[in-house]
């Protein structure tokens, strides 16, 4: 399996699988696509408009991560439901939030 971290000019790039209108913010796990690529399932509450589903993405896998939300920028996927986050600063709590969803459930 892979990761869906991998390095990026200035920090780490963060493959993300949103699930807008959700029941509640939550990382549920690693996502594996057909293709083989893996990002990091995301659930919101917030729906696609506006910008407001990737600002609840941001707030969630901060809080998951441990990290400022300054930390997070959206790279790309802007209205996409498969984005990708750059993540600055000590990656360490990212990182153990990736060791902590490799055996969560796995969506398909």
């Amino acid at each position: 399996m892979t990761s869906p971290l991998r390095s990026g000019r200035g920090g780490l790039l963060l493959a993300v699988r949103v699930t807008p209108k959700s029941s509640r913010n939550e990382v549920t796990g690693l996502y594996t696509a057909s293709d083989g690529a893996v990002s990091l399932a995301v659930k919101v509450t917030a729906p696609p408009d506006k910008g407001k589903a990737n600002k609840a993405v941001i707030e969630t896998v901060s809080k998951a991560a441990g990290l400022p939300k300054s930390a997070f920028s959206l790279v790309s996927g802007e209205t996409e439901r498969n984005k990708v986050l750059l993540v600055t600063g000590n990656p360490a709590g990212l990182e153990a939030l990736m060791a902590l969803n490799v055996n969560a459930g796995k969506e398909s």
